[in-house]
């Protein structure tokens, strides 16, 4: 039986950062990947011939800084096309606002100079309150159990740096944990371009509306994120994002990890409540004295270690972890560049009239339907790299909102869904239908098919104040170690999240050289 000192189960930006930690130090480490390339949510498939393949994720927000020096990706491929694009919020009469430098630094646009004072302030306030939240990403969640050292000093240390902001910079910052993000945004801005465009940032990819309660807090966590060294910017890589999947995957290679792709593992094999090995889907055994995990913690504890290994708290906490997944991915393949009345191809487009209509869409999500009217944000890609697509043709990828996660029909939703989805986009872009060569519309279920992620959720778990900090993914199991000895998990669904950012990867790989691992 062919034997690692650690293997990592999933090629993704998680999986491939812990390899690359653990093989850097001397581990011998096999990555398995169950699909045909590594990257996960960076890699995809060729949706239409002569188009590149397009991932989930199309833009990057919070490349873990620490993952992208070590790994060293520049070296490895990874060059920015546009590390601090623009955001443009679509009319449908053309009077389009456009958002310019990381969170809408400057306003081009009908906005009033009432509200472009507002939006200022909160913008400095949002940024700097995530800020002060950011080193939590980069940390190891404390035990909250007694007897465990002194569990709240980390914390402590946020707490601090948040109290010295002054008392009523701390008190606006306990206000705005307490609200949702329609609320905060009603209380200071007029313009409903702007508030529908923030509205929809603050929820992309996850599974609240503006008006759910505490939906602040996961914005605060995606603006904690940075770009190239810039809070709050959206970068878009050369050749699109599988190339930082590509970058990451060569970097971990480099560091001594073997990847083999086309292997999906069907169980964790144990001896009593230790880690012995895997057995791949094709029945082949492999022995570690360490497996990682990148896979959705539902996926890992149920299925590859199953609850004969969990207590019955633990099996019932993690059969009930929600995965809810809202957002849609769109691939068009069109044979000219579109027209969006004017609007500038190269940047970020948002379609979202106002908060009141990103609501609206994730009204009929709720319950199993589709909306009318879906909220989307769109790249252009090819704008940037001619070379993604046959000459003179573009690809346009668009993250659309809500889509439901459980639909009766499976099918009739995808229609509904793409058929609402290219209503919108005629509505804004007239005349591109006629352009469209080839469509794909993956719903939830497709995400959840073919990326693994349950519920088809990005984050392969919900992010959400209850499944959050050390919450995630579970209690007890915040700390990246597993339910058996020898297992560590690594994935999204653990701290603090996804997002293409390799932390929960990287922060796994610490933990196990801190439990001399």
């Amino acid at each position: 039986m062919p034997s690692f000192d650690t293997i990592v189960i999933g090629a993704g930006p998680n999986g491939l950062a812990a390899a690359h930690r653990l093989a850097s130090r001397g581990d011998r480490v096999l990555v398995l990947e169950r699909g045909t390339t590594p990257g996960g949510g960076a890699a995809g498939a060729e949706f239409a011939p002569g188009f590149a393949a397009m991932p989930l994720a199309h833009l990057s927000y919070n490349l873990d800084a620490r993952v992208a020096r070590t790994m060293d990706l520049p070296r490895h491929g990874l060059r920015w096309a546009n590390a601090n694009l623009a955001t443009t919020a679509l009319s449908a009469t053309g009077a389009h606002l456009r958002l310019e430098g990381p969170l809408g630094l400057t306003l081009t646009g009908e906005v009033s100079d009432r509200d472009r004072a507002a939006w200022a302030g909160l913008r400095a306030r949002l940024l700097r309150f995530a800020g002060v939240l950011a080193p939590l990403r980069g940390m190891t969640p404390p035990r909250l159990a007694k007897g465990v050292g002194n569990p709240m000093g980390q914390l402590a240390k946020i707490a601090l740096r948040a109290r010295m902001m002054g008392a009523d910079e701390f008190r606006e910052l306990g206000r705005i944990f307490l609200t949702n993000v329609h609320d905060l945004l009603d209380d200071e801005l007029e313009t409903p371009l702007l508030k529908g465009a923030l509205a929809l940032d603050a929820t992309l990819g996850i599974w609240l509306g503006p008006r759910s309660p505490n939906s602040v807090l996961p914005w605060l966590d995606r603006l904690a994120g940075a770009t190239d060294g810039a809070q709050a910017a959206l970068g878009l890589p050369m050749g699109g994002m599988a190339t930082l999947g590509a970058a990451m995957a060569r970097a971990a290679e480099a560091a001594g990890a073997t990847i083999r792709c086309n292997a999906a593992v069907a169980q964790i094999l144990t001896d009593g409540d230790t880690v012995q090995g895997l057995r791949l889907a094709d029945g082949e055994e492999l022995s570690a004295a360490r497996i990682v995990s990148s896979l959705a913690p539902k996926t890992t504890l149920l299925s590859l270690v199953g609850a004969r290994h969990l207590d019955a708290g633990q099996t019932t906490r993690a059969r009930h972890l929600k995965t809810r997944g809202g957002a849609a991915k769109l691939h068009l393949a069109l044979s000219a560049a579109p027209d969006f009345r004017g609007a500038a191809l190269g940047d970020r487009l948002v379609i979202a009239g106002s908060e009141h209509a990103v609501e609206r869409a994730f009204n009929p999500a709720k319950y199993g339907r589709t909306p009318q009217a879906p909220v989307m944000e769109i790249v252009i890609p090819t704008v940037h790299d001619p070379t993604l697509a046959p000459a003179g043709q573009h690809i346009l990828s668009a993250i659309v909102q809500y889509a439901p996660p459980a639909p009766a029909d499976p099918d009739a939703a995808r229609t509904a869904m793409l058929d609402a989805s290219l209503r919108v986009l005629e509505d804004h872009a007239p005349g591109i239908g006629a352009l469209i060569l080839k469509a794909e519309m993956l719903m939830p279920h497709d995400i959840e098919t073919r990326w693994g992620l349950p519920g088809g959720n990005w984050h392969a778990g919900e992010l959400s104040v209850e499944q959050m900090l050390f919450l995630r993914p579970l209690p007890g199991l915040s700390q990246y170690q597993g339910p058996i000895k020898g297992l560590w998990l690594a994935s999204a669904g653990c701290h603090p999240g996804g997002g293409v950012s390799g932390t929960a990867g990287w922060n796994a790989a610490l933990a196990m050289e801190r439990a001399g691992k």
